[in-house]
């Protein structure tokens, strides 16, 4: 029995995510956007900051996690808006299933969405900056840091998608309770890329790795009161 039940909750949580992803695919309304505001971004930037090489690597960690905080923002507005403007949320509610389920569903679509996001910026920000961002302590943190960002920036979606004013909202909520998360992916990722003692940048990986474990577990037991709000 409780082995059918975890399959069914599995099944639930796949299912949720899998409509994001087929109903994206079709559409590419939410990956276009995050996309062209990330590399628009990324170009302000580059013309913005013609700065020395030794000075331009020092600041590469801070204009990256700005351009994935930014783009992530928009896309977890427009994840929970398209929901709620088509019905779909309401629906989702009414399901005979585990609220926490549609939790996870929502984070993993979300997270799949900032993931593509990444993958087609990094090579476009190591070629505009001369800089070699494929290191593997560096996509561990960036793995870390969209981890915490969207367990904390699905749950805070789907409590401002209800009120009028949710495209202001969802960044006055998100800003300051993902800002440990900001500050430490930021430390963390210009460790590897100055090189530093992994010594020194594994307290800011423990933070990472602590902060994604609290608020993944937070957002786990408080979603279901959220959305019965």
């Amino acid at each position: 029995m409780k082995e059918e039940r975890s399959s069914n909750y599995l099944r639930a949580i796949f299912a949720v995510a899998w409509k994001d992803l087929a109903a994206e695919m079709r559409s590419k309304e939410l990956l276009s956007a995050m996309l062209v505001f990330a590399l628009l971004v990324i170009m302000i930037f580059n013309f913005a900051l013609e700065l020395d090489i030794k000075t331009r690597n020092s600041v590469t960690a801070g204009v990256l996690w700005v351009t994935f905080a930014f783009a992530g923002t928009l896309g977890l507005n427009r994840s929970m808006a398209i929901e709620k403007d088509r019905g779909c949320l309401d629906g989702l509610l009414l399901a005979p299933v585990d609220r926490s389920a549609i939790y996870f569903g929502k984070a993993i679509s979300n997270l799949a969405f900032m993931l593509i996001v990444e993958a087609i910026v990094l090579p476009v920000y190591s070629i505009l900056y001369n800089t070699n961002l494929f290191k593997p302590g560096l996509l561990l943190v960036i793995l870390l840091g969209s981890l915490g960002y969207i367990a904390v920036g699905t749950l805070l979606s789907a409590m401002s998608v209800q009120t009028r004013t949710r495209d202001v909202m969802l960044p006055i909520l998100l800003f300051p309770i993902i800002l440990p998360i900001l500050i430490a992916a930021v430390r963390a990722s210009g460790g590897y890329l100055q090189d530093l003692p992994f010594d020194q940048i594994l307290p800011w990986i423990n933070l990472l790795i602590v902060y994604d474990t609290i608020f993944t577990a937070i957002s786990f037991m408080v979603f279901d009161y959220v959305v019965e709000e």
